[in-house]
């Protein structure tokens, strides 16, 4: 691995690759430290350390979120927006034709319509979230001018993080949506070291609480390793084509279908789900401020106020969005498809609908421990708050898993890069 590292930063290309990533990761966290004007900072601190649901956004904001920076929402709105695009493949055949048929250009354009979504979701989450936090008494009354200047500069925060995001992936080592959240999580460790030795040298921790909760947490690393890394390989061998005087195929391979086929996608939805009565609150109230209270009282006595009703909540959501975020990205008929016009096929199951079907069956089961991995994950810091009264020792299920899982992503793309540049030096 050291070996690798050093090889990496000899080769000019990919060193020049890396410092422009690093750049862009100083210019991340000068954005999120950069807060709109007129923030009560205590009342920011009491009301994103009474909710739970906050707290996630600010994972996904990477850590944008503490001081209301200009970049407080991240890059929730671009990954909404995408989102909703899969969503709509299902509806809409030209869309999955544009994105599953199309190649790298149909891919490019997808994408394009994906940023132009982001604009008014954007608009909508700033202006909720501002509502929300007037209420609150986090930030004072807005006039109208007020309101839309910093409506305006949030959503164009969000943008410059999706088109910072975007030179991070033409680099080619790594998402670069996935990078900025990774950056955002590790740069709030610090911070959270800082609180754990406070906390044991005034005595209010004693270190055997340490050591359980540093057990359980690489318990949890190995587990998203396993689970992220694990696959069932599904054979499939290729019939024998004769052209001319050459025979092709007659070859055996095999189908990877991964346990976790959708990623952190659906933690992320499950919170936007969550998050949407009291943005929608908020709007309310502009018309009706009674029917406003009435749905943020309920959100804050029923929702959130219950632990037990927001931990079964955002489990059940969790798991039925694995599913169906599954169902969106993976289609065995056009597997199946695809696997028939190269003449290939599953020793045993008929090529046409039996494969479809037997493809169906066998991600169907392997999603249900999936599905019930990122369920397990997502309430993690609800368990581990149980088991601890510092809040700083909370393990964060959701931050573990982005961060191993991008980490993993990202080795895998500069090993890529590495052996394609070996390759190149041979004559």
């Amino acid at each position: 691995m050291f070996d690798k590292v050093i090889t990496l930063f000899k080769i000019k290309e990919l060193r020049n690759k890396l410092l422009i990533i690093a750049f862009i990761f100083v210019c991340f966290r000068v954005l999120a430290s950069i807060p709109i004007p007129g923030i009560n900072a205590e009342a920011l601190k009491g009301f994103l350390g009474s909710n739970q649901l906050l707290g996630f956004l600010n994972i996904f904001s990477g850590g944008a979120l503490n001081n209301l920076s200009i970049a407080m929402l991240g890059l929730s709105p671009y990954i909404t927006s995408t989102i909703i695009m899969q969503l709509l493949t299902m509806i809409f055949p030209k869309l999955k034709q544009l994105y599953y048929e199309e190649g790298a250009a149909g891919r490019a354009k997808f994408n394009r319509y994906s940023r132009y979504v982001t604009v008014p979701l954007a608009v909508l989450q700033s202006y909720g979230f501002l509502r929300l936090l007037i209420s609150q008494g986090v930030i004072g009354q807005l006039s109208l001018t007020e309101m839309f200047i910093n409506v305006s500069v949030v959503t164009a925060g969000s943008m410059i993080l999706v088109w910072l995001g975007e030179i991070i992936t033409e680099q080619k080592l790594g998402n670069g949506v996935s990078l900025l959240i990774f950056a955002g999580i590790v740069s709030g460790l610090p911070l959270v070291f800082r609180n754990a030795y406070l906390s044991y040298t005034a005595g209010t921790t004693p270190i055997t609480t340490y050591l359980v909760f540093l057990l359980l947490g690489l318990i949890v690393i190995a587990g998203v390793v396993m689970v992220n890394e694990g696959e069932r390989k599904v054979p499939v061998s290729y019939a024998k084509r004769i052209r001319g005087n050459k025979v092709y195929g007659g070859v055996s391979s095999y189908l990877p279908l991964k346990v976790n086929q959708a990623g952190v996608i659906p933690i992320i939805f499950a919170i936007s789900i969550l998050l949407f009565p009291q943005f929608f609150g908020q709007i309310i109230s502009i018309a009706s401020p009674d029917i406003g209270n009435t749905i943020n009282t309920w959100v804050n006595n029923v929702l959130i106020g219950n632990q037990i009703v927001y931990a079964v909540s955002y489990f059940f959501l969790v798991f039925i969005f694995t599913y169906f975020y599954t169902a969106v990205t993976f289609d065995p008929q056009e597997i199946s498809k695809n696997l028939q016009r190269a003449g290939g096929f599953i020793p045993g199951i008929r090529p046409g609908e039996s494969t479809s079907t037997f493809l169906q069956k066998i991600i169907s089961r392997i999603t249900l421990f999936g599905a019930t991995f990122l369920g397990l994950i997502a309430v993690l810091p609800l368990t581990t708050q149980f088991l601890s009264e510092n809040q700083s020792l909370a393990i964060g299920g959701t931050a573990l898993l982005i961060v191993v899982s991008v980490a993993i992503e990202t080795a895998k793309q500069i090993d890529s890069q590495l052996t394609v540049r070996e390759y190149e030096g041979i004559r």
